[in-house]
């Protein structure tokens, strides 16, 4: 078994640095990139079999989707840092214990969740300004869609856990099958049944229970010390308050983004329904942006986790560099490219011909370009908030964007956009909160790279000196 845990280590830390990186990297993209496709599958089949009314019912619950979700998300970036620091330490009690912990934290937290976004959900988005035109569709919507939240919880917990023992494949496979299903149930729901957004929720349900389904089933039967053990599954002291220390901070942190964009989505539905269909199909394509970069920003967690765990703090440095060098490279010609082939890909979730379509991808387009190109800015903030939050600091990062993200946003809407409300305006909020947000989280992670570095070299110093003495 430790042979085996070895050879997954070996995969991170042997080689080339950069190299182990990208090969890290590229499945957790694939992964992104095709939750995504089948994400854009739902919003191109509503869209075109229902139109712009459809796309703008489903668009509009994705902010508070995004608000009442992360929180319990975040729980699951508690799980993987504790899982990685304990691998990378090769303690399997330990190990053990954060396994059946996290997945007791998805099963409950997923049930507690999910009621909340079926009862409350439409009250939400009464609260948010949703148009009257579209918020009966949208509200039938978020009620299905909150049935599979346990389901997703279990899928996300398991697919954190193998990522922190280095294995990117099988999450990455484990979402092709259910991404599959949620394509074939959208076509015989929408088209076939013509069931509308009430198919499309029902489809992602469904295709969110499986792969819940395999990545258990994975679990289950596998032979390494992450092994899940069904009877073994309860809330153990120690490690549950240790995945609510890294985790609540950092679910508060992704709920404080989703706070502003509750906002920015309020603002955006005061413009109608074909204003908000246009952002909704232009949130999917520079979503594309996002989950590329996203990759970097979870190696760096992981990478720092395991590091730190195998107490070789001396290389911390090399992965914020390499990571850092590596999210602004392949997200400034990811934004860039999004930004050149926008039209094409914004007129694949509406029908072309219409004077409203022809309108929505007008308003879509100016989304793009002031958001994808400096979308990088994103990237770093995040690769800076992995690498802290593997370092076991998740309240500064959360601190930080507190202010730096929801307060200048929440401040924009009230000041500048109050002043010149159109939505040019609405989006510079973005690249301004990423800018002034990722320089602070660059700040807290020098403090404490440095101080993390000068903690391992004393720790190595007193081994030495012990040895010496013997």
């Amino acid at each position: 078994m430790l042979k085996t845990k070895a050879k997954v280590k070996s995969d991170l830390f042997e080689g080339s640095l950069t190299k182990n990186i990208l090969l890290y990297a590229l499945p957790i993209m694939a992964t992104g990139v095709l939750q995504l496709l089948f994400n854009t599958a739902d919003l191109v089949v509503v869209g075109r079999f229902d139109g712009p009314n459809a796309l703008a019912a489903v668009g509009s619950t994705s902010a508070l989707i995004n608000l009442i979700v992360n929180l319990l998300l975040g729980l699951s970036v508690g799980a993987a840092v504790s899982v990685a620091q304990a691998w990378g330490a090769k303690n399997n009690e330990v190990l053990e214990k954060n396994i059946h912990t996290s997945m007791a934290v998805a099963l409950v937290g997923g049930i507690i969740f999910g009621a909340a976004g079926f009862f409350f959900g439409g009250t939400f988005l009464k609260m948010m300004k949703t148009d009257p035109a579209v918020i009966d569709a949208a509200t039938t919507y978020i009620k299905i869609y909150f049935i599979g939240v346990p389901a997703s919880m279990v899928y996300n917990f398991g697919a954190a856990i193998l990522r922190s023992v280095g294995d990117a494949k099988r999450p990455l496979f484990f979402l092709t099958l259910s991404g599959i299903v949620n394509i074939i149930l959208n076509v015989v729901f929408v088209a076939g049944f013509s069931l509308g957004v009430a198919g499309v929720a029902i489809a992602t349900s469904i295709s969110q229970l499986v792969a819940a389904v395999a990545v258990v089933i994975h679990l289950l039967r596998s032979n390494e010390s992450y092994r899940l053990v069904l009877h073994k599954i309860r809330f153990h002291k120690s490690q549950f308050f240790t995945i609510v220390r890294i985790g609540v901070p950092a679910g508060l942190q992704g709920s404080i983004f989703s706070i502003s964009n509750v906002l920015i989505q309020s603002s955006v539905n005061s413009f109608g329904s074909i204003a908000v269909a246009g952002n909704t199909a232009s949130m999917s394509v520079e979503g594309f942006v996002y989950t590329v970069m996203n990759a970097f920003g979870q190696a760096a967690m992981t990478f720092t986790g395991q590091t730190v765990g195998a107490r070789r703090n001396d290389r911390i440095p090399a992965i914020g560099l390499r990571c850092t060098l590596l999210v602004t490279v392949i997200g400034l010609a990811a934004g860039i490219a999004a930004y050149i082939f926008r039209s094409p890909l914004l007129y694949i979730f509406m029908p072309e011909g219409s004077e409203d379509t022809a309108q929505a991808v007008a308003y879509g387009s100016v989304r793009v370009f002031l958001i994808c190109v400096p979308y990088f800015l994103c990237g770093l903030m995040d690769c800076f908030t992995g690498m802290l939050r593997g370092m076991g600091r998740s309240v500064v990062p959360m601190i930080v964007c507190l202010v730096g993200v929801c307060g200048i946003r929440v401040i924009w809407i009230y000041t500048f956009f109050a002043a010149e409300p159109t939505l040019e305006m609405i989006y510079y909020s973005y690249p301004v909160s990423w800018l002034i947000t990722a320089v602070a989280q660059w700040i807290m992670y020098m403090v404490a790279k440095n101080k993390a570095v000068r903690s391992g070299n004393n720790a190595e110093t007193k081994e030495v000196k012990q040895l010496m003495n013997v």
